[in-house]
């Protein structure tokens, strides 16, 4: 398919140029780097910063704004930024309250936002994380689950963000985005392998009719492939392996859903699967008291869908939920 860009080496510096043209109200990007921050940071509260590869637009530049995060910081397409580009970004926002660094669990990504958090550190910049692995997916041919950090990552953003605009501390921060992770679960599948920017080659393939059960954000393939029959039997299948993840008391929980589209899953699709998960989770009796659908962390042009389940243990996560934010792509 033919995709609507100039030469692909120059494409994730033009998205945020793009970015910062069309929300320059309120964002702006830093010249040179793939940081896109707050135009005005609030010195009372914790900064948030998250980030990492290209590709899964609109994370994370798209959760930048007030009540979420303070920054983002956007690497190539796949491949995280580097340790002094994050280092970057924690010296744009940081007051004395701190900073809070979100990081979706991949060895590079973890590995290049601690070191940057440790640089910080001996510069006397307050830095804490919280490491996101809400994939529940399992490595194809054992039972060892990826836990990777995934779609969830941006319910994260959400709570945490409202949660510091509040008055958290970064000790507070930190322990809440914790538990929040402990309560979550997501998984996801496809029905077409994604294409980097510039490739004609699919990541994985798939054959006509054929799904892929417990895909990545970077393309990678899932678990099991099996033939697709309905969006009513996908929406089954992704349900009872969440649930299997929580003891059966949790059902007297309330839950917040997220149903997220990989990147060329059709807004009718979304909410298709949509009706069909409501439907279910109401003969499971489960009480969804929180629910959004929509492209929030994409893996370039899969076609495919991800679900999340977050068990709320605590009221105030769905304070924290439905609190008013001006990013844009919440």
């Amino acid at each position: 398919m033919t995709q609507i860009i100039n030469k692909p080496k120059d494409a994730v510096s033009q998205v945020l140029n793009g970015v910062a043209f069309i929300h320059q109200e309120k964002l702006e990007r830093l010249s040179n780097t793939g940081i896109i921050k707050k135009q005005q940071i609030d010195d009372s509260q914790v900064a948030l910063i998250s980030g990492g590869g290209s590709g899964h637009e609109p994370a994370h530049f798209g959760y930048v704004g007030e009540g979420m995060l303070s920054a983002s910081v956007s690497g190539p397409i796949f491949v995280p930024p580097k340790t002094a580009e994050i280092v970057k970004a924690i010296e744009a926002v940081a007051s004395e309250k701190g900073v809070l660094l979100i990081i979706k669990n991949f060895e590079a990504d973890v590995t290049n936002f601690l070191e940057a958090k440790k640089m910080a550190q001996q510069s006397g910049i307050k830095v804490a994380h919280v490491i996101v692995n809400d994939d529940c997916s399992i490595e194809e041919g054992s039972y060892k689950k990826r836990r990777r950090g995934v779609a969830g990552t941006i319910l994260v953003h959400k709570i945490l963000g409202a949660a510091a605009k509040e008055g958290k501390n970064l000790d507070e921060l930190k322990q809440l985005g914790e538990d929040v992770v402990a309560s979550m679960n997501t998984l996801g599948v496809a029905l077409a392998s994604g294409k980097t920017i510039g490739q004609e080659e699919a990541v994985f393939s798939l054959e006509k009719g054929e799904i892929s059960f417990g895909i990545g954000i970077h393309g990678e393939s899932g678990y099991r492939k099996e033939p697709f029959f309905s969006s009513e039997y996908l929406a089954n299948e992704l349900i009872n392996k969440l649930l299997t993840q929580y003891p059966v008391s949790i059902s007297e929980l309330p839950f917040a859903i997220m149903i997220n589209g990989l990147g060329a899953t059709t807004v009718m699709e979304q909410y298709i699967f949509a009706n069909d998960v409501k439907r279910l989770l109401q003969l499971e009796e489960i009480d969804v008291v929180f629910q959004k659908s929509g492209n929030f962390m994409t893996s370039t042009n899969m076609a495919g869908i991800s679900l999340t389940f977050l068990a709320l243990k605590e009221k105030k996560w769905l304070d924290y939920l439905n609190e008013p934010t001006d990013a844009f792509a919440w």
